[in-house]
């Protein structure tokens, strides 16, 4: 993994814990001592947060340090699982969707058992 993919996840694993959280980039910056700008910065992966920095992030969201760092948990952000369904879509024929669909079906009518 490059340095710039560890920061992107980082990033994209401190904006999923805080929209969890519903608590807006404003108070999270506030409360890690930051600028709202640069917690932007770091979200969108364009900055990498020294240590000290990680761990007033955690303490900001009430989280251990170690959550900004299981990046396979990004796969379970609402957002990212979408954009890996339709890319999973794309170029299908509707008889393939046709299937999807149905399969999509009885997994939602299990669910709700």
């Amino acid at each position: 993994m490059t340095s710039a993919k560890a920061a992107a996840d980082f990033g994209r694993l401190v904006r999923s814990i805080r929209k969890e959280k519903k608590l807006k980039s404003s108070l999270v910056a506030e409360r890690a001592d930051i600028e709202v700008k640069h917690l932007g910065r770091i979200e969108r992966g364009e900055k990498r947060p020294s240590f000290e920095l990680i761990i007033a992030l955690a303490d900001a969201l009430n989280v251990s340090p170690s959550r900004f760092f299981a990046f396979d948990s990004t796969s379970q952000d609402p957002k990212n699982l979408k954009k890996r369904i339709f890319q999973q879509l794309a170029g299908r024929d509707a008889a393939q969707l046709m299937k999807a669909s149905e399969l999509l079906e009885i997994l939602f009518s299990l669910s709700n058992r």
